[in-house]
């Protein structure tokens, strides 16, 4: 099974927010979640944007979990990125 950190949408039309989840990367963008790991409000002030919860992102990375693009941005903002 390949997991990976990724975006699950909510939010109306033109008022996005999201979680930061870990799935299956089989399972749909807005599928079952195996764990919420933080959020992500881009329509927010710059403080209020992103909420992580580092200890287990980090956990979730050292087991393999591959973070998407947009997520990886995160945290590389956020200095939780995974050295390559």
């Amino acid at each position: 099974m390949s997991v990976r950190i990724r975006l699950k949408r909510f939010g109306s039309k033109k008022r996005p927010y999201y979680r930061i989840v870990v799935m299956d990367s089989r399972t749909p963008r807005d599928g079952r979640a195996i764990e919420e790991v933080g959020f992500y409000h881009p329509v927010e002030i710059e403080e209020k944007q992103v909420t992580l919860k580092e200890d287990r992102i980090k956990d979730w990375l050292s087991k393999g979990a591959q973070p998407s693009d947009t997520v990886r941005m995160l945290l590389k903002k956020n200095n939780i990125a995974k050295e390559k």
